[in-house]
């Protein structure tokens, strides 16, 4: 890392790859100097789109490539703890797509070994960093809207839609129902209000839950509730077999926030507090596009200059908490993923 570009490795070449990298060659103080995937020819075909000088066919020889600053995870949750463990093991600093692992324990993992090794390890939730959300974040923790009552928040897509739909369904080995892949609608989407409320609210002390789910047994839909000891509730809704508005609302004991459309990279919201106008916020334009994910790619710049290993915006304990809720959640609609049962991985213990 020199004083004017922080050097990136990517690791995956699949769409969030490629979103990614994109936000990061734009930036000034980023360089990208490595991929990696699977397959030298995947590799090659991604760094000769972006300009990358080496590509990698296995992931071990991105990990071992001591040029590189941060690895940038973007395969499958399924894959996440073998990739940035293999990273985290070989030294690298690590920023990992969400959801972060397939569990809590696999999460546990990765947290044990990157602060066992003093290595930054950060959850790529890209909303945490966005400006927007940061600003209502601090609104109601000042108070805007007295004490918080209520959080709701939807995120689902309509998976017969997807240029990857056959006969008006997904098939059964897409990504999204393949329960070796961490299929489903909870991890892949659901994450998404789960966080949410978990930034305002923080971890419940009970969750209730209902889904359907596929021949494959993963979710196709699912809603939760989230409780606090405070009095406070949580509703997240999340689904591959239908578009939602993909709203929420924070409703507390003098107003109310509402975000239309797009909670997890909003561009304006709504204060509503008793017995006055409705108030809006918009983001400012100097911010870049809505979907930027530019935002937490210059967090974890910020954090690797300050000497940081963990990002206060995207704390590795939050990132935990969310994780032991997904799992709470899903041992209430009955989804379970191959191996989940099988031991810790000792590869992965801290030395």
């Amino acid at each position: 890392m020199t004083a004017e570009s922080v050097r990136w490795g990517v690791l995956a070449t699949g769409g969030i790859a490629a979103a990614f990298t994109a936000d990061l060659v734009d930036l000034p103080d980023a360089e990208v100097v490595a991929v990696a995937s699977r397959t030298e020819a995947s590799a090659k075909a991604f760094a000769e789109r972006f300009g990358i000088e080496r590509a990698y066919g296995d992931w071990a020889a991105l990990a071992e490539d001591a040029d590189i600053d941060v690895v940038y995870v973007a395969t499958p949750h399924s894959a996440h703890r073998a990739a940035a463990g293999l990273c985290l093991q070989a030294g690298r600093n690590v920023l990992c797509e969400k959801a972060f692992t397939l569990n809590a324990r696999e999460a546990e993992e990765l947290v044990a070994l990157a602060r066992g090794r003093g290595s930054f390890l950060m959850e790529a939730m890209w909303m945490y960093c966005n400006p927007l959300v940061r600003r209502l974040k601090r609104m109601v923790e000042d108070g805007a809207i007295g004490e918080v009552r209520h959080v709701q928040a939807d995120f689902g897509l309509a998976g017969h839609l997807l240029p990857e739909a056959r006969n008006g369904t997904l098939p059964p080995s897409h990504r999204l129902r393949d329960p070796a892949q961490g299929g489903g609608s909870l991890l892949d989407l659901g994450v998404y209000p789960v966080s949410f409320a978990q930034l305002l609210l923080g971890e419940p002390s009970d969750v209730t839950a209902r889904a359907v789910l596929s021949d494959e047994g993963v979710d196709l839909q699912t809603g939760a509730l989230l409780s606090y000891e405070s009095g406070a509730l949580a509703s997240v809704h999340c689904s591959i077999v239908g578009g939602t508005a993909t709203s929420a609302s924070v409703t507390g004991s003098h107003g109310r926030i509402d975000i239309p459309h797009g909670f997890f990279f909003p561009d304006r919201f709504v204060l509503h507090r008793d017995g006055r106008d409705p108030e809006e916020f918009a983001a400012d334009p100097a911010d870049g596009p809505r979907n930027s994910l530019k935002h937490e790619a210059r967090e974890v710049m910020r954090a690797l200059r300050a000497g940081e290993t963990e990002s206060p915006l995207v704390p590795l304990d939050g990132t935990l908490a969310v994780m032991r809720t997904l799992d709470a959640i899903r041992n209430r609609v009955g989804v379970r993923y191959p191996g989940e049962d099988s031991a810790p991985d000792p590869a992965l213990t801290p030395a």
